[in-house]
């Protein structure tokens, strides 16, 4: 008997065959797409309708290669198409997206989908690619042998998208018994034999492979000496960029943010509350938002790596590096990942096979310098260096920065992994892309949506926290004209007493010391700390009043009129950072992902006191030798 029309979808297919990019297709959603493997680590749910109006739920479910678990998500994937996931109901009919251009290794999938007796689909991405490679496809005759719809598609580009909604409108049979399954025959033997014979009727390879631009590209790219020439240079020139096309639109954030200060100035009487939204609010939050510039420019460099294709070939050249760490390839994407952000990063390690491993990158993630401490990079490195503008050498300190957290997290996962002992291998397995064009619509979202995150961050937190930070530094109120005096007195001013004698031997004076405390809550939280609490060192005109952060940290004394700040203790600060681990939602994903609050626990306070005694050892190491 025939089942009804679907209500409830499931998009189903090995990694990198398409899914995310059909699922944005189809409901219009703005979900991550990424040219590699390992994107979608959760299920994701979206609407859409056919052209006869019926609503369909979809679901985007992780990439797997069987229904076979051998990891987290690929036991999500199986989960959802049993009907054991709360709150999704059991999928009416399962489409499997199959890369047209690797055709003999995704069909092993949909066999298996099809042995399970789930109604499906098949729909054929990527078309176009195969097409060019010289491939050719029958449909007609997939369908046949299959006894499945089957629709070309080429979901980048919105092809097949209607043709593939007609299809999903009508009912759909029961699965007959599966012509490759005989009697006393090893499942996976005749499932593969099958395919290759079905290949070679409905996907017949050119007699003479032709070599393609992506071929071309890789014998360069994935060259043992010149692909990792090209992978540092890519990494150095994105930090680069970073920092010298980031100085103009930063230069008009800080015009403005001087032009609304002196507004506020000139249109309110002196007192309070023109203290708390000039010193407070713009201050606080001015010293976060300046940095927006060079986080976009983060995030649109990762979405274009993404997207070509070009993350891929990383992880392949990083695979022989994560061995000598204890870990396998598969910890890359999720290692490369946190360096936007470390949630996603912890999360997508549920691509990794091995528990044992998978708890490794996790306690290593937040190492990867994530976007949250660019505002404190940022604020640091030009004070370092003594410079303004961006510069080869601001790059090049950032990327030391960043090799620096990196190299140290492969050291701690060597020990660690170790420690854990052996279990089941993790083989490292990867769909190699074609080379494609950005899908720019995509890129474009991924970039808005994050940094829309970042300022309703600013908005939200940092500017709680930036008018508590007032209030505790405006009181109570000192009888007197210092302002040294003023904040000693406040309450800020008392906190920093006590914390002083705890960061002073990292360099350090009580003011840095309650910035860094604001900062566990959140890395970016600093900046605005630091901005409230060092007004007091800007009276001389105006103009300087308004100047960028980094201008009145620099021009900070300690009582006995030497800076506050020198190289040394720029440097101590830098180190603490590296390493500290300051972000709470982190080390609520850590302790799901883990599922143990032990694991979290235990990850922050061995983070947390690493920071401190690496910084300590430069700063007292630097004194000894006569910096």
């Amino acid at each position: 008997m025939p089942h009804e029309a679907p209500s409830t979808i499931a998009l189903v297919g090995n990694p990198n065959a398409g899914k995310t990019t059909l699922f944005n297709a189809l409901t219009g959603s703005n979900q991550q797409v990424g040219n590699y493997s390992g994107v979608t680590v959760s299920l994701t749910a979206g609407e859409t309708f056919t052209p006869h109006g019926k609503k369909l739920r979809v679901l985007d479910l992780p990439g797997c290669y069987s229904l076979r678990a051998s990891s987290p998500d690929e036991q999500v994937t199986i989960d959802a198409l049993e009907g054991r996931i709360p709150g999704h109901a059991k999928p009416d009919l399962v489409v499997c997206v199959a890369d047209a251009s690797n055709l003999e290794r995704h069909l092993s999938l949909v066999l298996q989908v099809i042995e399970r007796g789930f109604p499906c689909v098949l729909a054929l991405n990527m078309v176009d690619a195969a097409e060019k490679s010289g491939l050719r496809l029958d449909p007609q005759k997939l369908s046949e042998e299959l006894g499945i719809p089957v629709v070309p598609i080429q979901a980048n580009a919105g092809k097949g998208i209607v043709q593939l909604k007609q299809a999903l409108r009508h009912p759909f049979p029961n699965a007959a018994e599966p012509v490759w399954k005989t009697p006393d025959a090893d499942p996976d033997a005749s499932r593969q034999a099958f395919i290759r014979d079905l290949c070679a009727l409905a996907a017949r390879r050119p007699d003479v492979h032709q070599q393609t631009t992506s071929d071309r590209l890789d014998a360069l790219l994935l060259h043992p000496i010149y692909g990792w020439i090209i992978f540092l240079g890519v990494m150095f020139v994105v930090f680069w960029a970073i920092f010298s096309f980031a100085s103009v639109p930063m230069g008009w954030i800080e015009s403005l943010q001087g032009l609304l200060a002196g507004w506020v100035e000139n249109s309110m009487a002196e007192g309070d509350l023109r203290s708390l939204i000039v010193d407070g609010v713009i201050a606080g939050v001015g010293g976060v938002i300046i940095f927006l510039p060079q986080i976009i420019l983060l995030f649109l460099f990762i979405g274009l790596l993404e997207s070509s294709g070009y993350m891929a070939r990383a992880a392949f050249l990083m695979d022989g590096v994560m061995a000598r760490a204890g870990l396998s390839g598969k910890a890359f994407l999720p290692l490369f990942s946190s360096y936007a952000c470390a949630i996603p990063g912890v999360m997508a390690t549920r691509t990794i096979g091995s528990a044992k491993e998978r708890l490794v990158t996790i306690f290593i993630a937040p190492w990867m310098s994530c976007s949250a401490r660019l505002p404190v990079y940022f604020l640091i490195v030009p004070m370092l260096l003594h410079e303004q503008e961006g510069s080869w050498k601001q790059a090049l300190v950032l990327f030391a920065i960043y090799a620096l957290g990196t190299l140290t997290a492969f050291l701690v996962a060597k020990v660690l992994r170790k420690r854990l002992g052996p279990d089941a291998g993790s083989h490292f397995m990867l769909e190699m892309p074609p080379y494609r064009p950005p899908q720019w619509s995509y890129i474009l979202r991924h970039v808005t949506d994050r940094s829309w995150s970042f300022v309703k961050n600013a908005g939200t937190l940092i500017l709680g926290l930036s008018i508590l930070l007032w209030a505790l530094s405006t009181y109570p109120k000192h009888d007197g004209d210092d302002p040294s005096e003023a904040l000693a007195h406040s309450a800020i001013g008392r906190i920093g007493a006590v914390i002083e004698p705890v960061v002073q031997p990292l360099g350090f004076d009580g003011r840095t010391g309650t910035a860094i405390l604001t900062s566990f809550a959140a890395r970016e939280v600093f900046n605005s700390s630091m901005a409230i609490l060092f007004r007091v060192e800007e009276t001389d005109d105006d103009v300087k009043t308004r100047s960028l952060i980094r201008d009145r940290v620099a021009a900070a004394k300690r009582p006995d009129g030497t800076p506050l700040f020198t190289p040394l203790s720029l440097i101590s600060l830098l180190v603490f950072y590296i390493y500290a681990l300051q972000c709470l939602p982190t080390s609520a994903v850590v302790a799901r992902e883990a599922g143990s609050w032990k694991w979290a626990i235990g990850q922050f306070l061995f983070m947390s006191g690493f920071a401190y005694f690496a910084s300590l050892a430069v700063y007292q190491t630097g004194r000894l030798l006569g910096f």
